[in-house]
């Protein structure tokens, strides 16, 4: 990966939650990693059966799918998001509840080929975000979920989410999912 195409925020710029999954990928090319996760992802999921598919690695915790159900739902909250406070609106926006997003889903019954299909074509959008942002826009601050946050910091935080559950696919179900959008670890 090569260095960031648009500077990591500074912490005033996002709330604290969100540091782990900026720090995940501070140094490296955010929306070069934004293009490649999808193929990632896919194949990560490329001979999952469909009991791997459903593995829970703890009661109460979400399935395979339904952790790329989520991925798809973040995507579009985020990049609405970045959207929105890229044009300069500074209307604050609400937050949300993802387990209630993921009960409702229905993602378990769903192909994991088209969970994926879906993640792909969110991200696709995100990229056109991202690809008619003027250089200014990038500093562009908004409140979301009560606390304020920049267009580059949801920049930050959308690659470094899907690298958080990568990990927690990795580490938690067994799936064999390369770090860092492809780069060896």
């Amino acid at each position: 990966m090569t260095a960031p195409s648009v500077a990591p925020p500074e912490p005033d710029e996002y709330a604290p939650f969100y540091a782990g999954y900026i720090a995940r990928i501070r140094d490296i090319d955010p929306i070069a990693l934004l293009a490649q996760q999808p193929s990632v992802l896919r194949a990560a999921c490329v001979g999952l059966t469909d009991a791997a598919a459903h593995f829970r690695y703890a009661p109460g915790k979400w399935s395979v799918k339904q952790v790329l159900g989520h991925l798809g739902d973040v995507e579009r909250v985020l990049s609405y998001r970045l959207f929105r406070i890229g044009r300069g609106d500074a209307t604050p926006l609400s937050g949300f509840d993802e387990n209630a997003y993921v009960d409702a889903s229905g993602s378990d019954e769903r192909t994991l080929s088209a969970l994926v299909d879906d993640f792909e074509r969110a991200r696709a959008s995100t990229l056109q975000i991202v690809d008619g942002m003027r250089t200014d826009a990038w500093m562009r601050r908004g409140v979301a979920n009560s606390a304020p946050v920049s267009a580059r910091a949801l920049l930050f935080i959308l690659g470094g989410h899907v690298e958080h559950h990568c990990a927690i696919l990795r580490e938690r179900y067994g799936v064999t999912v390369p770090p860092l959008g492809g780069a060896s670890a």
